[in-house]
């Protein structure tokens, strides 16, 4: 009759067989998260054992009566306090001052084609020199200017090294934003500052949220240049963290308190800016 489809059988095999690849999927989804998630529940684990537990074989895997104590001693014994004021006077120092240096810039090279059409991806490239060959020079400029183990000295230098991501980053989401919109406000008698600040920068929020959190962790999570330049008046978590491992003994407990209490900001920043976040890091597909 028309109007009636008939309905083939489903193939046995073929159920079968897309049967069989769901389950292979999901046990690798299942694999991966376990391989990424099990580091961080050991670490919040083991940041509420007792020495004893902390350090039994076979490893006990869920505290007995879970404590503070290495909290408690982290943050007042182990300089963590001192440690978590330190790191977010440079994280957000060097954060602010990137993203104003890098807003006008990536501004510039995307209304202005300032520098040439592939002066982006040289700037980039500056970001792909390892620390380690920068370090010496760097090292005895900052001594010849008494720039080292100060937080003026940390926050220039992150700003140096996360500004070229910062300025490549925002290009492209500037890019995203129409000409359109800020030709009529020119035309109205809008500076062009004033076009960045009140038109550009807000249609971009997501992108400019996004570069905000990839600058923050790398200036947080920064170890070597730290290591370096800095020795008692500057002391940022990733040092602290690295006390606790010496060649006698290793103090598990407080480690992992303070390696907790260091991933809270950025939870906290992941947080506040998360509606913008997922948005800003797929809104930046260029068209070259």
């Amino acid at each position: 009759m028309f109007g009636l489809h008939t309905v083939r059988p489903q193939n046995p095999q073929a159920r079968a067989r897309r049967l069989v690849w769901s389950i292979i999927r999901y046990l690798l989804i299942a694999l991966i998260l376990f391989f990424f998630l099990f580091p961080i529940f050991w670490i919040l684990s083991t940041s509420f054992k007792t020495p004893e537990e902390f350090q039994h074989n076979p490893p006990i895997y869920l505290p007995s009566q879970p404590h503070l104590n290495s909290y408690v001693r982290g943050l007042t014994v182990n300089d963590g306090g001192r440690a978590l004021r330190d790191s977010l006077i440079v994280s957000t120092g060097a954060t602010l001052l990137t993203l104003a240096l890098g807003a006008s810039t990536a501004y510039s090279m995307a209304r202005f084609q300032t520098g040439g059409r592939h002066f982006s991806f040289w700037v980039l490239s500056q970001r792909m020199m390892p620390p380690v060959a920068a370090v010496l020079p760097i090292f005895i400029l900052y001594r010849s200017f008494k720039l080292t183990d100060t937080y003026i000295g940390l926050i220039l230098l992150y700003t140096v090294f996360n500004l070229p991501l910062c300025i490549w980053m925002l290009r492209s989401y500037f890019i995203e934003v129409p000409v359109e919109i800020e030709e009529s406000a020119l035309i109205d008698g809008a500076s062009r500052w004033q076009v960045l600040r009140y038109i550009t920068l807000p249609l971009a929020a997501p992108g400019l949220s996004a570069t905000m959190v990839f600058i923050f962790i790398f200036s947080w999570t920064e170890f070597f240049f730290a290591l370096v330049l800095t020795t008692n008046n500057v002391l940022t978590l990733p040092l602290l963290v690295s006390r606790f491992f010496g060649t006698q003994s290793y103090d598990w407990g407080v480690a992992s308190a303070i390696s907790v209490v260091a991933t809270i900001p950025v939870i906290v920043l992941g947080f506040l800016v998360r509606e913008h976040f997922v948005r800003g890091i797929t809104m930046g597909a260029i068209r070259e």
